[in-house]
């Protein structure tokens, strides 16, 4: 697992800590390392969150269902990896429902606030930039167009297999040559987006807006991330503080 190097002692390896930068005091001079590229999610991390997840789970699972489910795992439902254990008949259905939803958010595709001025800070910096998604390919491609910010490599979940496996962040890693050691995975997923990271062995940031999670969370899944924030405008200054920046 990748950690930050102190000068100081008893500092040497310490644990990195979850909470937004902006909310800690320097205790030492920090050697920075070094840091060769970026890699999102999107939705809710790169675009302001527009899909009811909930309903629609609701409508491919049905209500009884869905709270059994929600029962047996709180922290959060993998619909994509449930269905695929359903017959073909039934993944058809329920696909549909999921691009119907998803459908209905690509309508209303907003991006997120700082996302543009942290992409244009990653480039003048010249710091890769690429996308993780279980979202269609459709959505990336509107994202791109919508707001002239390309991502490359940009993985939908076409690619296989999706987070939380490791696969598509070490395949942009070995695309891009560089170690995961030299990657952040930033997203507002705790058991897709750090748990993606984690087992690629990469940095981890979790985007948390509204402040759902917490050490009781991380304890749950066994999952850390290395930084929490509450905006974009936040991983900015994380960045700069933390990491010599070199492409």
């Amino acid at each position: 697992m990748p950690s930050l190097l102190f000068k100081c002692i008893p500092f040497i390896h310490p644990k990195p800590h979850p909470f937004p930068l902006s909310h800690l005091t320097a205790m030492c001079t920090k050697t920075k390392t070094r840091l060769r590229g970026v890699v999102f999610d999107m939705d809710g991390t790169l675009t302001v969150p527009v899909i009811d997840f909930s309903s629609m789970y609701k409508a491919v699972l049905g209500e009884t269902e869905y709270r059994r489910i929600r029962q047996e795992n709180p922290s959060g439902i993998d619909i994509l990896h449930l269905i695929e254990s359903w017959s073909p008949d039934e993944q058809r259905k329920a696909n549909e429902i999921i691009l119907d939803f998803e459908r209905l958010g690509r309508e209303r595709l907003q991006i997120m606030p700082g996302a543009a001025e942290l992409c244009g800070f990653l480039d003048s910096k010249k710091i890769r930039r690429g996308l993780i998604t279980r979202n269609v390919k459709e959505a990336v491609d509107l994202y791109h167009q919508r707001f002239e910010i390309v991502f490359s490599p940009a993985l939908s979940r076409e690619f296989r297999p999706y987070k939380p496996d490791p696969a598509p962040l070490l395949h942009i890693c070995s695309t891009w040559d560089v170690q995961p050691n030299e990657v952040m995975m930033v997203g507002d997923s705790l058991k897709d987006d750090v748990a993606c990271g984690k087992r690629a062995g990469a940095f981890t940031c979790l985007l948390d807006e509204k402040g759902r999670y917490g050490s009781a969370d991380f304890t749950e899944l066994d999952l850390e991330p290395d930084f929490k924030v509450a905006s974009l405008a936040e991983v900015h200054s994380l960045l700069e503080t933390n990491f010599d920046l070199m492409p």
